[in-house]
């Protein structure tokens, strides 16, 4: 029973913490948010399940790792120089229907995963009908079309 009051204790700590620090949903999810949640997973589950069965220390380790989280994202908010650090920056893969060889070698992206992406979100099958195809901060690839595609407009 005692396995079950810690587990709800947790549950219902980690959710008002969560709540609090103004956590973004998991489609906008940082590698530092992965992170953190990492390292908060493995504070739980020692707490509920581990050789130490301390919740409070788990309480603390949590507050303090939440806290970090949060002081991070206020000085990114105030450095762009930290910003760019810690998130990255958009990078041009494809320009004008020509792929940046170096540039897509350096981000481990090939030609099939800018297809495949330029297929379900813009029904476009090859290169040349892309203008631009930016791999963002995200991870995701962003792709502009050339203004002969689809409609006749750039999109």
């Amino acid at each position: 029973m005692d396995a079950v009051i810690k587990a709800a204790f947790i549950y219902l700590f980690l959710l008002v913490v969560f709540r609090l620090a103004g956590r973004r949903s998991l489609s906008e999810m940082t590698t530092f948010d992965l992170l953190l949640l990492l390292i908060v997973s493995e504070t739980t589950q020692q707490a509920m399940v581990g050789d130490d069965h301390s919740v409070t220390r788990a309480v603390v380790l949590i507050v303090t790792f939440v806290m970090i989280d949060v002081g991070l994202s206020l000085l990114k908010q105030r450095s762009d120089t930290l910003e760019k650090f810690m998130e990255g920056t958009p990078v041009v893969l494809v320009e004008n229907g020509r792929p940046i060889k170096r540039t897509m070698d350096k981000e481990r992206v090939g030609e099939e995963d800018i297809l495949e992406v330029a297929r379900v979100t813009r029904g476009v099958m090859s290169l040349d009908q892309i203008k631009f195809a930016v791999l963002e901060r995200s991870g995701k690839i962003s792709i502009i079309t050339a203004k002969s595609v689809n409609t006749g407009e750039t999109s």
